[in-house]
């Protein structure tokens, strides 16, 4: 594999992985360090990778292996995180209603179980064959589709309890007065 390019990888797979992360733990700053982590390890012992077509699949498996291991972790060792810079998230604008629905959706696919959230994000986000979910995730592709339909169940309640909510408008400067 020495032919592979590291930094070709990182170019490619950056962002991708970095979003599935996110996905995960909801944490900018446990994203970056599960990123950083997973192309560390890729740095390390890449080069026992034979096929260079599984490249992305190893990426991905071993990021999401890292996760389930500090979930372990975290479960034997609880700490509480603070978010310092929750203002500095995007928040979705109703600029457009494309926009909008995608940022329901992304907002309604945090609310769901991360047994489900994995493969559901792994499919509608990351574009993976239910074939690379069943080995990202380590699991038999029968247990993927069980939980995407499961999944797909909890994210569609998830969105229509976000829709069932009243809309917040943002307050108007003084001098604009809308009137119905």
């Amino acid at each position: 594999m020495s032919d592979v390019n590291f930094e070709a990888i990182v170019g490619d797979y950056y962002q991708p992985l970095y979003r599935f992360a996110y996905s995960l733990c909801q944490s900018d700053s446990a994203a970056c360090d599960l990123t950083q982590e997973t192309f560390y390890r890729w740095a390390t012992k890449g080069h026992q990778l034979r096929d260079a077509s599984k490249i992305k699949t190893w990426l991905f498996t071993t990021l999401y292996r890292q996760f389930l291991g500090q979930q372990r972790r975290d479960a034997r060792f609880p700490h509480v995180e603070v978010e310092a810079n929750h203002h500095e998230l995007p928040h979705p604008t109703s600029r457009v209603d494309r926009e909008l629905d995608g940022a329901l959706a992304v907002e309604a696919l945090q609310e769901v179980g991360e047994i489900y959230r994995a493969p559901l994000t792994l499919l509608y986000l990351k574009d993976h064959s239910y074939r690379e979910i069943a080995d990202i995730l380590d699991i038999p592709i029968g247990t993927v589709m069980s939980r995407l339909s499961r999944g797909k169940e909890h994210l569609r309640q998830k969105l229509e309890e976000h829709r069932a909510k009243p809309k917040i408008t943002p307050l108007r400067a003084a001098g604009d007065h809308h009137h119905a």
